[in-house]
């Protein structure tokens, strides 16, 4: 009886630890997929910031010109009254 008891005991130990190293390796493949999402918010982020920093592209062909504005005629709003629009 108590040969089968330590056999029992020790067949769980080791169940046990095989299951621990498989939650390591779930934790190490959840860690390198998640440094994956990041790398990619990053890449993202980097893209973006790209595009909104003005330094890279010449806006000069869409510059005002300002006696052209100031020949404009001045439109006359008669009334601000948006009710209607919301009826």
């Amino acid at each position: 009886m108590k040969k089968i008891l330590a056999f029992v005991f020790i067949i769980n130990s080791l169940l046990l630890a095989s299951d621990s190293l498989s939650e390591e390796e779930k934790k190490k493949i959840r860690l390198e997929k998640q440094i994956k999402i990041e790398e990619e918010r990053e890449k993202k982020f980097a893209r973006e910031q790209t595009f909104y920093t003005s330094d890279r592209y010449d806006f000069k062909g869409s510059e005002v010109n300002e006696e052209t504005v100031e020949s404009l005629d001045e439109i006359k709003v008669d009334s601000l009254d948006m009710d209607s629009v919301y009826d």
